[in-house]
This record gives C-alpha cells, structure tokens and sequence, in this order.
C-alpha cells in the first residue's frame, strides 16, 4: 500500500493516512439469530400444542397385558391315563385335556342304577299297597255292613223270643269286631296313602334321593374326563401320565388371548381428567410402532398397587418419605380382530396413551354388572345327560305303572 505526501500550508510535506477497507460481514451472527428465531418458533409452536392438544394425553409405559388364566383342575381323585394337550395348543371348549382312570367312577355308577331301579320297583309297590289297602277297607265296610243287619235283625226276634239272648249276644261282638277290622283297614289304607300322596312314581321322594345319588355317581363319572371350560391355548402344564391326582390340584391352564385386556398403571397425579370410555392408543414392545391398537378405559381402580400387596406399607411408623403412588387402569380393546391379526400373550410390556379430550365418562362406575364377566356352559350338559338317563331307567322300570 503506498502513500502520498502532500504539502502543507508551511510548504513542508506531509503524509496522508492509509486507507482501510471495508470490512467482511460475519456469517456467525446471522446463523445465531436464525437459531434463536428457529428456537423460538419451536417453543411457540410446542406451547401452542400443548395448551391446545398435547395437555389432554396421558401415557406411560408401566402397562403390562392381562387375562383369564383358566385353571384345570379335578373334581375327583384318580389316575392320570392320557394327556391330551400340551403347552402351546390351542384348544376349543369341550375339547379332552386330561383323562383319568374311570373304573371306580364306573362300578358306583353302575351301582346307582341299579339302586335307582330297585327304587321304582319298590315305589309301584307302595301304590299297590294303596290300592290293596283300599280294597280291604270296602272289604270291611261290606263286613260292617252285613254285621249291622245280622245284629238288627237278632234284635227284634230276641224281642219276640224267636232267639236266645246267646245268640244276639254273638251277633253284637260279631258287629264290634267287625268295626274293629274297619278301623284298622282305615288306618292302614291312610298309613299307605300317605306315602304316596300327591305324587307319582318319578316324583316320589325315595324315587327322587336314588336319582340325585345317580346324578353324583354319573358326575362322578363324566368328571374323570377333564374338557377345556373355553377356547384358548394351554399354558402351564405339569400332569404327567401316571400321576395320582387329588380334587383341586392345578393340572394346566387354558388361557383365551383374544380376550385379553391391559393393566396401566398410572402415577395418580396423571388421574385428574381421567374418565371410563376414553379412547386409548395402545402400542406393544414385540410390534413396535408398526401396530397399534385402539381400546379404551373400562375401569380405574379403586385402590393403589401397594394398598393391595402382600405386605401394605405402613406410613404411619418410623421415618417417611412422600412417594408419589401408581393406580392400575383397566383397559380393553376395541376389537378383537385386531388380536387375531397381532396376537399378544400375558404378560407382555405395553406402551399406552389416553385422550384426555371425552370428560362425559365417571371415574368410577356407576351401576353393577348385568351379565357375567366371563363364563362357560360346558358343564351344563352333564345334568342334562344324567337326567336322561334317569328317565330311561324310571320308564324301563314301571311296567304300566304310574
């Protein structure tokens, strides 16, 4: 860079200053200020979702898949002859799970029915007796009868003394103890009515005690083959062939996933606007977020996890630290098609979210349950076999009889 020298007023030079030039515009500033007005929009735009949306969710990943575990159990001791499922399979309800042993349930089976036979014999035999007893009494009324006249004819040919005082004399005790047998046919006949009165054979009360001692000894029977209650799959299998089992004994399980539920449980400060029938968005850990499920609240509960544990704390002894306390909510699924699609299993870590937006819902439920909330009819049949059968053996046994 040169520099001129120019004359001053004294005729002396001087030197002119150097010239600079302009300076660079600095790219960091610019790129601060698009990050604070990008940060600021973010924060304008995350409140805005969140005073308008985002504050109406509640979600936690303290959510774990439930579900009827149906134990199979005996009702009668015996020995384990066949197994007919196993860990894994699905079965439908009436399907044979376990078969034990069925001699003895056979031979006092087979012995009810002959006592249920013999009892219907018996009976018809009381309604002849009724009848029997009932002739004997017109029997006896006739006897009476012709006692009566005998006597009251004696009387007057004793009066006119056609007869001796001997013979009217027999005549009378003849009339007494004529009577005296009417009597007692009378009371036989009512002693023999009464144990049949106002029934028939198959609603006669000894008819009616053999009938319940065969229906115990044909359930007795049926129930040594153990069938599914419900369709589902079996879990938990310990019974082994061989095996001596007693009434109560957990044998396996049958559990039916397509009506499982999930159990949330959420901190109770996130309970505030939660209400029954909210719709829930349910995500499992094994799908990721590729599925995702909808279901809604059904119940939140009533007490806390540690409320209902084996050992509840006691915060009212020793030293105590506030811990904020977790209630489970009960959740089901809208459709169960969707478990056929994307099967979940007990047990499973699930990720739920609640919408918040619905408050119509109560918190708690408002009225009781009209129906059950799970059954199975495949015990129904056996009493409706055993009473057939009852009937056969009560008509084979009453040869024209009431």
């Amino acid at each position: 860079m040169s520099s001129q020298t120019i004359p001053d007023s004294s005729g002396s030079a001087a030197a002119s200053p150097p010239v600079v030039p302009p300076a660079k515009k600095n790219p960091r500033g610019l790129l601060l200020r698009l990050l604070g007005g990008a940060v600021l929009l973010a924060v304008v735009g995350w409140a805005l979702w969140y005073f308008l949306d985002g504050r109406w969710y509640e979600g936690t990943d303290d959510a774990y898949v439930n579900g009827n575990v149906v134990q199979i159990t005996p009702q009668v001791p015996g020995t384990v002859v066949s197994i007919g499922a196993d860990d894994g399979d699905l079965v439908h309800a009436g399907d044979v799970l376990v078969r034990l042993d069925p001699s003895d349930a056979d031979v006092a089976l087979a012995e009810a029915k002959a006592n249920l036979a013999n009892t219907v014999r018996k009976v018809r035999g009381l309604y002849s007796s009724v009848n029997g007893a009932q002739a004997d009494v017109a029997a006896r009324k006739t006897a009476v009868d012709k006692a009566r006249a005998d006597y009251n004819r004696r009387v007057a040919l004793a009066k006119s003394g056609a007869i001796s005082a001997e013979e009217l004399a027999h005549a009378s005790d003849a009339l007494t103890s004529a009577e005296s047998n009417l009597v007692t046919a009378q009371q036989q006949y009512q002693s023999s009515k009464v144990l049949v009165d106002d029934t028939v054979v198959a609603s006669h009360p000894d008819v009616q005690a053999a009938a319940a001692r065969l229906r115990a000894a044909f359930l007795d029977d049926v129930r040594a083959t153990l069938v599914a209650p419900v369709d589902g799959y079996v879990a938990k299998r310990s019974v082994q062939v061989g095996q001596r089992v007693q009434p109560g004994a957990a044998l396996m399980a049958v559990v039916p996933l397509r009506g499982v539920w999930v159990d949330a449980n959420f901190k109770e400060t996130q309970l505030t606007r939660m209400r029954i029938g909210q719709p829930v968005t349910i995500e499992s850990d094994v799908y990721g977020g590729k599925v995702e499920y909808k279901g809604k609240v059904q119940s939140l509960g009533v007490g806390t996890g540690s409320a209902f544990s084996l050992l509840p704390a006691q915060n009212a002894t020793g030293n105590w630290i506030k811990i904020v306390q977790r209630i489970p909510v009960r959740i089901v699924f809208d459709d169960p098609a969707q478990l056929d699609r994307h099967p979940l299993r007990i047990g499973m870590s699930l990720n739920v979210d609640v919408s918040l937006h619905d408050q119509n819902g109560p918190m708690l439920s408002q009225q009781s349950p009209t129906k059950p909330a799970f059954s199975t009819d495949v015990y129904r049949q056996q009493l409706a076999t055993a009473d057939q059968v009852i009937g056969q053996i009560v008509h084979a046994n009453m040869a024209g009889g009431k």
